[in-house]
């Protein structure tokens, strides 16, 4: 009788366990589809945007979820025509377990090939505004962590203007980006702890861009540099014809950028550059009177201001100033262009003169020749603007 009970005792506790663990494998196998189910019902309801999710799978041992197959249409609020917006072969969401060794509980988002089109709809801007508020909450209700890592593999980045004639479509392909310590998750003393990185391909052209940052400061804090080479202008004619009314016979592009930021001041540059250009020849006979002289003055003056030894048109346009009051400097822009014409040719590549200490220090400013001889409405306008930026200040403080 004693070992009856005995056996009984020992059962009672293996049968709760397995009673357990049959519930945990139930809860495991019915909570993809319910899960499944919120996500297309909250898809299919919003405001602006109508989309789909094919499968999820779900790892509650790593604290992730594995979406499948998703895409996001826009939807024309008057019309209700579906627009291709965003698609993804697979997102993973997870917490970031490096992260948390540090006691931050953040997440991490990793996109497999993701395709953003952007669109030139005809839309009031109060219905993008709309639409770009319950997009941002979407993600959100999808990922409520804060994000610290992203990263992004083989996307593409294209815009689409099917109103233009011809029509303009442009994609930027093989897009990879690794964002990381976006939350500022560790204890740092570092001024800019975050990091991006990027590359793509642009017309066999190529891009890479880098960042540091700090976003967790009050004022956007950061140091850029960015260089797209080598791009094929020939393959981009239907945006020249569009916007330009010519095309391009032969031509690369290249752009040089480095922009730095603290404290709600900046100053940076810009320095396209164009090569071997050819807007106007025997592939332009028939073009109509009016394209052929736009094409030829066009052409004309490219082979005027271009570096003959090096076949290139280029610049330099120089910007600084506060996030409330940016300006560029027209003047050097314009020397710079003559410069590279007629003295030395710029330097397809980035210069290194822009950094976040950059920003702080106070530059004297140097006119050029051709400011000097026609700046001088620019000079009293600069005043106008000192003294209306003077009276903000005033007012604050009386305020």
């Amino acid at each position: 009788m004693a070992r009856a009970k005995k056996k009984f005792f020992l059962r009672k506790p293996v049968k709760i366990l397995l009673i357990i663990l049959g519930i945990l494998i139930l809860v495991r196998l019915i909570l993809p589809s319910v899960v499944l189910h919120y996500a297309n019902k909250t898809l299919a309801g919003m405001n602006g945007y109508y989309g789909h999710i094919e499968d999820i799978d779900i790892a509650l041992i790593r604290g992730a979820y594995k979406i499948d197959s998703i895409y996001l249409n826009k939807v024309d609020t008057i019309t209700q025509k579906q627009t291709s917006f965003f698609s993804a072969s697979e997102i993973d969401l997870s917490v970031e377990w490096k992260a948390l060794f540090h006691g931050s509980i953040v997440g991490e988002l990793i996109f497999e090939k993701p395709i953003l089109k952007f669109s030139k709809d005809k839309v009031e801007p109060k219905d993008l505004r709309n639409d770009s508020t319950d997009f941002r909450k979407l993600l959100d209700d999808f990922m409520p962590l804060r994000v610290n890592r992203f990263e992004v593999n083989h996307g593409q980045i294209q815009y689409i203007d099917q109103f233009s004639s011809p029509r303009v479509d442009v994609t930027m392909t093989d897009v990879n980006v690794l964002a990381l310590n976006l939350k500022n998750s560790y204890d740092s003393a570092v001024l800019l702890p975050a990091t991006v990185q990027a590359d793509a391909d642009i017309y066999e052209g190529t891009l890479d861009f880098k960042l540091k940052l700090n976003p967790l400061a009050d004022q956007p804090t950061f140091d850029m540099n960015a260089e797209l080479k080598n791009t094929n202008l020939v393959l981009l004619n239907d945006f020249f014809q569009a916007y330009a009314n010519l095309d391009v016979n032969k031509g690369t592009f290249g752009m040089y950028a480095e922009v730095a930021a603290k404290q709600g001041a900046f100053t940076g540059y810009v320095k396209p550059i164009v090569q071997g250009l050819d807007v106007y020849g025997p592939e332009d006979k028939k073009d109509n009177i009016f394209r052929k002289i736009w094409e030829g003055l066009a052409g004309g003056a490219s082979e005027v201001l271009e570096n003959q030894p090096k076949d290139q048109f280029a610049t330099k346009i120089p910007f600084e100033g506060r996030l409330d009051d940016p300006k560029a400097n027209l003047w050097v822009t314009i020397t710079n262009v003559l410069q590279n014409a007629f003295i030395n040719a710029l330097q397809p590549s980035i210069d290194n003169d822009i950094n976040i200490g950059s920003v702080e220090k106070k530059k004297k400013e140097k006119k050029t020749l051709l400011q000097k001889v026609f700046g001088k409405k620019d000079d009293e306008e600069k005043d106008a603007r000192k003294k209306a930026r003077q009276k903000r200040r005033e007012k604050k403080k009386d305020e």
